[in-house]
């Protein structure tokens, strides 16, 4: 493989932080990133070369997209399969992940199916079309339950608990509300509902799978990033430790699972996936994202090769890069703290640069609104700190960002 100058091209549909962190780590390999996104001016468009407006299943708009690139990916599970398979065979742009595998995964029912009859171990789940069913099949999994929308939530929009028989009405409800798809008139086809897991930590790995051409056995080249720990509330990520609290039994199994999950997965790329380590120490898949992913942000500054950096080495054809962890790290997320949606001016921030090996990512985004990821806060370790020393430094930090003028 030859380096020029101007280099390829990698379209990425979808202009968000993660496509803005996707054409930084693209620079320095020579390969040049154009976005496309519906709002004008996306965090991305200040990093990439260009954007292109338009929303992320225009036909117009990812053709164009793909007739400026000579590699295609995204960023985001809104992308339409059947548009990015008729746009890479029109103009000859190989797409990577396959839109096989976003169809596997758009769909959180088809996704647990097709892993659940691959071997993969996954907490019980069941398909729901209206009230009655939901009431029904909490007959069997009990309560509380986890209802999930079958397409379009994130960030815990689409992720409601069932706590007792008196929540099936308004639960199911709000599902509908915030899911892809259907309506009050026709719920069908919209919601699951997932038994609620006994889980001790959530975990997560980021999977890699590479090209045929550097795997063995013309198998595609396959590794992990190293396990993380990740810690929600209300359904939203907020921080990330690596090395997690976890034993190394635990991680090994929770590698071995990621491990399966890209046996089922097509196409090159870094895949996000969510892990529960249950009370008992078994690991149960939550979800994939066939992307880079919020618990994978670490790894810019934690390890040798950053998952963006991975993402786009995989899309383009080139070898895979040492995905070993450099020092103790954690993250944390910079969230909306305002009650309404407003201009973004984050108040506090000297602290995080008063603060040894601490690294800002500022997202760009011009509006912030409450909970909304608006970058994220990186601090390494030296070889030998306690994790949890780190955590307390970081959270002190991120306490005194505010967005409240």
């Amino acid at each position: 493989m030859t380096l020029t100058s101007p280099g390829p091209t990698l379209g990425v549909v979808g202009g968000g932080q993660l496509g803005r962190m996707l054409a930084e780590a693209a620079a320095p390999l020579g390969v040049e990133v154009v976005v496309s996104d519906p709002t004008p001016d996306a965090p991305a468009a200040l990093v990439a070369r260009d954007q292109v407006v338009g929303d992320f299943d225009d036909a117009e708009t990812v053709r164009e997209l793909a007739e400026r690139a000579d590699y295609l990916t995204f960023e985001i599970e809104l992308a339409d399969p059947d548009l990015l398979e008729e746009v890479a065979a029109e103009t000859d742009t190989p797409v990577h992940p396959d839109p096989e595998t976003l169809r596997i995964i758009e769909d959180k029912l088809v996704q647990k199916r097709r892993l659940a009859d691959a071997g993969v171990p996954v907490p019980d789940f069941c398909e729901v079309d209206s009230a009655d069913e939901l009431r029904e099949a909490l007959d069997d999994l009990g309560y509380p339950a986890m209802l999930k929308a079958r397409k379009g939530g994130y960030d815990g929009r689409g992720n409601v608990p069932v706590e007792s028989p008196d929540d099936v009405d308004e639960a199911f409800a709000e599902i509908v509300d915030a899911a892809q798809g259907g309506s009050p008139e026709d719920p069908s086809g919209v919601a699951m509902v997932e038994e609620m897991v006994d889980f001790k930590r959530e975990l997560a790995v980021m999977g890699c799978l590479g090209s045929e051409r550097w795997g063995d056995g013309g198998e595609p080249e396959r590794d992990t990033f190293p396990v993380t720990e990740t810690i929600h509330r209300e359904e939203i990520l907020r921080e990330t430790r690596s090395p997690p609290e976890a034993d190394e039994d635990v991680r090994e199994r929770a590698r071995e699972v990621a491990l399966d999950v890209l046996d089922v997965m097509e196409g090159r790329g870094v895949y996000g996936i969510e892990l529960f380590q249950t009370s008992d120490g078994e690991i149960l898949l939550n979800e994939i994202a066939p992307r880079p992913h919020n618990s994978g942000h670490w790894t810019i500054e934690g390890c040798h090769t950053s998952q963006f950096e991975q993402h786009v080495r995989a899309v383009t054809g080139r070898p895979l890069g040492d995905t070993g962890r450099r020092a103790p790290t954690v993250s944390t997320n910079i969230l909306g703290d305002v009650d309404d949606r407003q201009g973004a001016t984050l108040s506090g921030e000297d602290a995080i640069f008063e603060a040894p090996r601490a690294h800002l990512h500022w997202y760009g985004k011009e509006e912030v609104y409450p909970l909304r990821k608006m970058g994220h806060i990186a601090l390494v370790g030296r070889t030998d700190a306690a994790v949890d020393d780190l955590l307390a430094d970081v959270r002190e930090v991120r306490d005194g960002l505010t967005f409240e003028q």
